[in-house]
């Protein structure tokens, strides 16, 4: 028998909201808030649909985050049944968004449809902050939204983010705050000539080639207690005509820091730029940071979360700050307390995604749990 969570979950995946597509799914979400006593707020920035909905009006304020965009299915042929039709085969639900993230979105529902039912009275609020812009630009989405609430005055004290973080098992991983990210295009400039004269040329590979040694060799920070340390990776090398016969005048690499809270932006571009000037390069370097990281110590809100798991799972779920970045970033400026938890992460964004049947209540009834906790004390 389908389960509440799992039928509502079909029916977000039965809609194809590939980013920056919404696809009608937060109008199925604010028709099951609604009548539990939510005032709905639509926003639309550019061509990005967003959801604000809140029921109360008191502190704590609980919020649950969450996207509806999903990456494009890729070819459809390799998936065992069509992408946005939800099939059930041995004991998963297949497909687009399975695990990234309907299956979160829907038990968000019906965990507050239960909680609500159980404590109609309870202290504070409950709310849903909704984008389809978290898979692609992320631009239009979360990060406008919370620009809103800023401005308004409005501030969270909890919210849950329903990244499929787990690893087998639904509960198994709190991810309690995620790396920055900051890129840099750095363009090291030479003098162009014929190969067979090079005292007449300037090759800036080869000028560039002892400081890329020693950016990949420096030790950035040593982490701390929740963060790795940070990483240097250089994701493209372009130069040169394509001629074999000819030194290049520049050449362009572009890399990535994901950096920890040990660290800053400040402090990054400043060892960078002093590694470079060491060199005596000729460049030309910007920068682009797409995420600050965030941070949740352990406290009230992990302590919840922590224990709703137990109580559920029986699983003592383990904290990281692993992975990319997410929506967590631009949510931790009006919310101290930011955590993801959702289900198995093993197959998103791949062919046949899937999420495994006994999670999907199980996630729901942990989002019970955490409520149940931060609200009835």
């Amino acid at each position: 028998m389908t389960s509440p969570t799992q039928a509502l979950a079909e029916e977000l995946i039965r809609r194809p909201s590939v980013t920056p597509d919404d696809a009608g799914c937060q109008d199925l979400l604010a028709a099951r808030l609604a009548p539990l006593g939510f005032r709905i707020e639509r926003l639309r920035f550019g061509q990005v649909d967003n959801l604000w909905a809140r029921r109360g009006t008191t502190h704590p304020v609980v919020c649950f985050a969450g996207h509806t965009d999903v990456v494009p299915p890729g070819p459809r042929e390799a998936w065992r049944s069509d992408p946005f039709t939800p099939t059930v085969h041995e004991a998963h639900l297949y497909g687009r968004g399975a695990a990234d993230m309907k299956t979160s979105l829907a038990a968000f529902i019906t965990a507050i449809e239960r909680f609500l039912e159980a404590h109609p009275d309870s202290a504070g609020s409950i709310a849903l902050l909704i984008t389809s812009d978290e898979e692609g630009a992320a631009v239009d989405g979360t990060v406008k939204v919370v620009d809103m609430l800023a401005a308004r005055g409005e501030t969270l004290d909890y919210c849950v983010v329903g990244e499929p973080t787990a690893v087998a098992r639904t509960g198994d991983m709190i991810k309690n705050g995620r790396r920055g990210s900051l890129s840099g295009r750095l363009v090291v400039k030479g003098i162009q000539g014929h190969v067979a004269y090079p005292q007449l040329a300037k090759n800036p590979i080869h000028l560039v080639a002892p400081a890329i040694a020693e950016l990949a060799a420096t030790q950035w920070d040593h982490g701390n207690d929740y963060f790795p340390p940070t990483t240097f990776q250089i994701s493209n090398i372009h130069g040169g005509t394509g001629a074999t016969n000819v030194i290049p005048a520049s050449v362009e690499i572009l890399f990535n820091f994901r950096f920890s809270t040990a660290s800053t932006v400040d402090s990054l571009k400043q060892q960078v730029h002093a590694i470079l000037d060491r060199h005596s390069l000729e460049y030309e370097l910007t920068w682009e940071c797409s995420g600050q990281p965030f941070l949740t110590p352990r406290g009230e809100l992990v302590a919840a979360v922590a224990e709703a798991i137990r109580a559920v799972t029986g699983l003592e779920p383990e904290l990281s700050t692993t992975g990319g970045t997410s929506d967590g970033r631009f949510i931790a400026r009006i919310c101290p307390q930011v955590v993801e938890v959702g289900p198995p992460n093993a197959t998103i964004h791949k062919v046949n995604e899937c999420v495994p049947l006994a999670d999907i209540e199980t996630l729901s009834a942990i989002y019970t749990g955490i409520l149940e906790r931060l609200l009835c004390r």
